[in-house]
């Protein structure tokens, strides 16, 4: 009599570089299919960072819309809001303020401006959404979320009452934050923030100076926009009843995280945690044998709350086995099975160059879909 089907469950994150989180899961549950008797059930995960719009997306049957918008130099580009039956919307700040939209020498977080996310959350409020996540990961800005409010209606300015534009620069010089024209569809809007790390709004371990640094700002710069946060911090606190500075995870994407918690009540939340409940992760996992998850690197950042460690912690809450095929494995056996996987095994057959290894990760991660799910399969003799 032949054994019942294995269902996989197969939930990568993104492949930086090479592959989106809807297409490694393609990849891998292509490999599994080959193995007579696996089935598959694919479930992209993002942390809040880099896919998190894909993710959700595939995850709820929903799809994308284009929107004109401006990067975080204020230039025009076309940026995307993803749409979800039941009024569910997603915007990705990585797509309009990230930094992955500049290039090294642009790079100057004292320059730069959330307001083309703020573009994109007023799209998403046109649309009707009622439950709006925002992915902040990836950002090129530390100007506290100053841009996208005024991108959704809040007016700044300093002392002399000239106006402010937004930037980073401007925050140690705002003296009153005018809400009055605040787009009033966000007071009855569930706005939720995926947020990828746990950084405060300001001080030592905040956003500026942690964060600062990688995108672009020197010690002298670091210095200055810190004291820009706290300046705005008091200027927030005074116009909305929110202090920024008491709200864990503020400080996520130079801290519009702290902003949107401010002017929108949203709930700031761990943001592959998010990613997880709003596909219904758990209720699929009872229904599977194994668990796949991956990414392109799995190393000690992935056990500070990435996808693929959250992906391992649910799989281990419903006794169902987690393995992760990665780029790259960077963590000993012990740690692997301490983070909740069976098993971490990098997907690459032979050594050859980094971009040699991102061009042939599709064929990589079917390969190793498939050689996984027959040791899986095969009888035990």
């Amino acid at each position: 009599m032949a054994p019942e089907a294995t269902l996989v469950l197969v939930a990568p994150a993104p492949f930086k570089g090479a592959l989106s989180a809807p297409d490694a899961a393609r990849a891998i549950a292509a490999g599994c299919r080959l193995v007579p008797g696996v089935r598959t059930e694919a479930v992209p995960v993002a942390d809040g960072g880099e896919g998190t719009l894909d993710a959700l997306v595939s995850g709820l049957g929903g799809h994308v819309r284009a929107f004109p918008t401006t990067d975080p130099l204020g230039r025009p580009i076309e940026g995307a809001v993803g749409l979800a039956p039941g009024g569910f919307g997603v915007v990705e700040l990585a797509r309009a303020s990230g930094y992955e939209r500049l290039t090294a020498d642009e790079r100057d977080p004292e320059r730069t401006s959330s307001y083309g996310t703020g573009t994109l959350i007023r799209a998403a409020l046109d649309l009707g959404v009622r439950t709006l996540v925002v992915g902040v990961g990836g950002s090129a800005t530390n100007d506290g979320g100053l841009g996208l409010a005024l991108a959704l209606g809040a007016r700044a300015v300093d002392g002399d009452g000239r106006v402010l534009e937004g930037v980073g620069a401007d925050l140690a010089r705002v003296a009153r934050l005018d809400l009055a024209g605040l787009d009033p569809r966000l007071a009855a809007t569930d706005v939720r923030v995926a947020c990828d790390v746990t950084s405060p709004f300001t001080g030592p371990s905040g956003a500026t100076h942690v964060f600062g640094p990688q995108k672009g700002a020197d010690a002298a710069a670091c210095a200055r926009l810190e004291a820009g946060m706290t300046r705005f911090a008091e200027v927030l606190g005074g116009a909305t009843g929110t202090d920024p500075r008491g709200i864990a995870r503020a400080g996520a994407a130079g801290g519009v995280a702290g902003g949107l918690a401010a002017i929108a009540a949203a709930r700031l939340l761990p943001g592959a945690e998010l990613v997880l409940d709003a596909v219904g992760f758990a209720g699929r996992l009872r229904r599977a044998d194994l668990c796949v998850t991956g990414e392109g690197g799995l190393d000690a950042q992935s056990l500070t709350g990435k996808a693929p460690f959250a992906v391992a912690a649910a799989a281990g809450d419903a006794g169902v086995p987690c393995v992760a095929l990665c780029g790259r494995v960077d963590l000993g056996p012990g740690r692997v099975r301490d983070a909740g996987f069976v098993a971490a095994l990098p997907i690459g057959r032979t050594p050859r160059p980094v971009p040699d290894a991102l061009a042939e990760t599709e064929r990589d991660l079917a390969a190793a879909g498939a050689a996984l799910a027959g040791l899986w399969r095969a009888p035990v003799r």
